[in-house]
């Protein structure tokens, strides 16, 4: 089989462009409204919106790959990298991804080097022990292959360059994203499918691709994303390896781009909706000050926690007693009054009743 890398024409992108226009200006468009919600925000609310969608892209991120962390220990090490206090230790693991999270979100005017990427693959893979390459590219000798199925019948997915010339094959990715022109778009998605198809590091590789893509689009707009990117890959993992598997035979890219760019203005429309679910969060918990009872206001908080998509299902009775340690006639009686009082909104009958934000 031969692989992009293999081809007489690598690294050569081709695609349509005309194929992205349409998605180019869509991001644009997005991208002002997001940067006019991210201005009028207050500085509280700024802490809040950079807190949760970094930990939710670190902790995406890392799903993606099979990786699960904790998203306490994400979070205060979020906190932490901003300067803002926090009360809990993170794990090696948790920190490192959160730190590589905050560099990306804060570094979007740096260019990136070897030795970018080099720290990079040191905050991923932070507290392994099982890796002979920490904080540089593979020099392994066997075939670094992406394989899924039984040992002894495996299916190879795709097949990297070898150890010997990742070096060079990175220079020339290097040159190609400091000197290429295109697009945002186009250049994010064709930037995350030529990392990968190099993929130089032991492991790491699809974390740091996609914290590259982040990069891009930051640059492109000079001031941090707030792309929600990770959190929209992950909702969507299997088309995403398959997309990326569909593309790694050949120059011509344009459905991986098409398919990137689609996900990517998903990403940006569900960052637009956090920043109106933060605000709705204070404006409603201010509106309701000193007219709920602690397990109204647990449970709220809890709800609003769970992001602008809430609980999958909406809330239930069985859900609130869980939440709160209420008896069931103190959670009938409880939620009754916040559907009084508009926090909530009720849907459905006996046990099908469902309790959702108002919003």
């Amino acid at each position: 089989m031969t692989w992009n890398w293999q081809q007489p024409d690598w690294a050569n992108w081709s695609f349509d462009a005309r194929e992205l226009e349409e998605l180019e200006q869509q991001f644009l468009l997005g991208s002002g409204r997001l940067m006019g919600a991210w201005q009028h925000l207050t500085n509280e609310h700024k802490d809040q919106l950079k807190v949760s969608l970094l930990s939710d892209e670190a902790m995406k991120s890392s799903e993606i790959e099979g990786e699960f962390l904790d998203r306490d220990s994400v979070q205060s090490s979020v906190r932490r990298q901003f300067g803002m206090s926090t009360d809990r230790r993170s794990q090696p693991a948790e920190s490192g991804i959160a730190e590589l999270m905050v560099a990306c979100f804060q570094g979007y005017g740096e260019t990136i080097t070897h030795k970018s990427l080099f720290h990079w693959h040191s905050l991923v893979c932070r507290g392994r022990t099982d890796l002979k390459d920490v904080g540089a590219y593979r020099t392994h000798t066997e075939a670094m292959q992406v394989v899924s199925g039984r040992i002894d019948r495996p299916k190879v997915h795709f097949e990297a360059p070898p150890s010997s010339v990742v070096n060079n094959e990175m220079d020339g990715f290097l040159n190609w994203l400091h000197e290429s022109k295109i697009p945002a778009l186009a250049k994010a998605g064709l930037t995350h499918l030529y990392f990968v198809s190099i993929h130089p590091f032991e492991d790491g590789n699809g974390r740091i691709a996609r914290a590259l893509s982040e990069h891009v689009f930051a640059s492109s707009l000079r001031q941090p994303s707030l792309l929600a990117l990770s959190y929209q890959i992950e909702k969507e993992r299997n088309a995403y390896y398959d997309a990326l598997e569909a593309n790694n035979k050949t120059m011509e890219v344009t459905p991986w781009l098409i398919w990137f760019a689609k996900t990517a203005l998903k990403a940006q429309a569900y960052s637009i909706a956090l920043i109106d679910h933060i605000i709705a969060k204070t404006q409603t918990l201010d509106r309701l000050r000193g007219k709920l009872n602690p397990r109204q206001e647990k449970a709220l908080i809890r709800l609003f926690d769970a992001g602008p998509e809430g609980f999958l299902g909406g809330l239930s009775a069985k859900n609130y007693i869980s939440i709160t340690g209420a008896t069931t006639v103190t959670t009938t009686r409880d939620l009754n009054d916040l559907v009084a009082k508009s926090a909530l909104t009720k849907t459905g009958e006996r046990k099908g009743t469902r309790y959702w934000l108002k919003i």
